[in-house]
């Protein structure tokens, strides 16, 4: 060792022995304590979406875009529909973490106990009803006998009109409803070989848009849609504005009432509460902005869902998004935010380790002087208890001793601090060999 590190005012060496066992400690509790917040969560995360063309598809690669900024890889699976999308939600072996469902899908009681939890609901979905033009429609009851498309069942749309149409005294078996998707029935509905069908869905859905601005098709009025909705809490009354469509060919040629319930994110209960933040957050930027049947703000909410909502999503409607999500990199403001537990579990060590490791430290330095003490007393016992006709052997060999136990204290690093420990060793050493050598001296 250099001479420059033997006179230091600090053992290192030392210290590191003393607070160990402290340092493992910390070390284990800073472990257990990650693994039980487990604040990173997993990079991928599968959406059940909706229909080719729907605007379900269309908005779940909004999703994955605004999550892949974060390194959050949206795997996204198309489906039939909110019933089906309800239906993987609650199987646990099918993959899905989060799905977009229609409200009015379910009941409320029918999801309690499945592990399910809302995010909130991010816009409302009219239905829309489009008939050929030839088809002089006007109330629900008259379209006894006609060929509409409601949809497959793995849709929400069937079990919707259903009710709709039973409210109007209308048996389904009344009417002829087919049970194709969106894209073939619109097909159907352009080659003339249907008369109708419903959808729905977001008005920016591109099938929505083509067949707004389709001649001889004509979106149906729901003249009755306040009333709609004391009959059906889960549906709101909104309505088209004349003109919306296309300002310069006046589409539609007048206001349109609709009935619309919400699109709302469903997700599974242990989705990790980061990514319920960042689900939620991406809501709010791509739903936020007015649109043609809301205002500035109001969606998403935490409101007209059935399924309950999840603490953190209904956390970020109160309060905003997290304060150190505001000013920080996602992963790092995740970090810190999850992690207080394991800076109470520091202090709650640091503490009381800051009263221990010290003494420890001295006591570890002072016991490398303190253990040649040892050796003193074994040479001053063994001067004392000698017989007298062996006094000429011992004291020259206890002298040779003292001599050895000298020449290895002169070895020992301490540091500058500790010195007059040392040389307070040294000084006793020569008081025990100035009496080896007075008895010697009187022998």
């Amino acid at each position: 060792m250099p001479k420059i590190l033997r006179f230091t005012r600090f053992s290192l060496r030392d210290f590191l022995v003393a607070s160990g066992p402290a340092a493992i400690a910390v070390v284990i509790t800073c472990l257990l304590a990650y693994w039980l917040v487990d604040p990173s969560p997993p990079r991928e995360v599968t959406l059940a979406t909706g229909q080719e063309n729907s605007a379900y598809e269309a908005i779940g690669k909004k999703y994955a875009a605004l999550l892949g900024r974060n390194g959050i890889r949206v795997d996204l699976k198309p489906s039939l529909g909110s019933n089906e999308n309800l239906q993987r939600l609650k199987d646990e072996s099918s993959g899905i973490d989060i799905a977009f469902v229609q409200s009015g899908s379910t009941r409320r009681e029918e999801l309690e106990g499945r592990g399910l939890v809302s995010l909130g609901s991010l816009f409302t979905e009219p239905v829309w009803l489009f008939l050929r033009e030839s088809r002089s429609v006007t109330r629900l009851a008259q379209l006894k006998g006609l060929r509409i498309n409601a949809g497959p069942e793995g849709t929400g749309v069937p079990g919707l009109f259903k009710q709709i149409l039973s409210a109007n005294g209308v048996d389904a078996g009344q009417i002829r409803l087919g049970t194709l998707e969106n894209t073939p029935a619109t097909v159907e509905l352009l080659a003339g070989r249907i008369d109708g069908l419903v959808f729905s869905s977001a008005p920016d859905a591109p099938l929505i848009q083509m067949l707004l601005q389709t001649p001889g098709i004509r979106l149906f009025d729901f003249a009755q849609a306040e009333a709609y909705t004391r009959r059906f809490p889960f549906l709101s009354h909104v309505v088209l504005p004349r003109g919306i469509v296309d300002f310069g060919r006046d589409l539609p040629p007048k206001d349109i009432h609709l009935i619309a319930p919400t699109a709302t994110l469903v997700a599974r209960e242990d989705l990790h509460p980061a990514l319920v933040d960042l689900f939620v957050q991406a809501a709010g930027e791509i739903h936020g902005a007015p649109g043609w049947f809301q205002k500035k703000g109001e969606f998403p909410t935490a409101n007209y869902t059935e399924v309950p909502v999840s603490e953190a999503a209904e956390k970020y409607y109160k309060n905003g998004p997290p304060l150190l999500q505001r000013y920080l990199p996602f992963w790092l403001a995740n970090f810190f935010e999850r992690m207080w537990v394991v800076v109470v579990a520091l202090g709650a060590l640091i503490l009381p380790l800051s009263r221990i490791i010290p003494p420890l430290y001295v006591w570890k330095v002072r016991s490398r002087v303190f253990r040649w003490y040892g050796q003193l007393r074994a040479v001053e016992q063994a001067i004392e208890e000698v017989p007298p006709e062996r006094q000429k052997d011992v004291y020259p060999e206890q002298l040779q001793r003292l001599n050895d136990i000298e020449e290895r204290v002169n070895r020992i690093s301490i540091p500058l601090s500790f010195a007059d420990e040392l040389y307070g060793l040294r000084s006793h050493i020569n008081f025990v060999r100035r009496r080896v050598l007075s008895l010697m001296k009187a022998e």
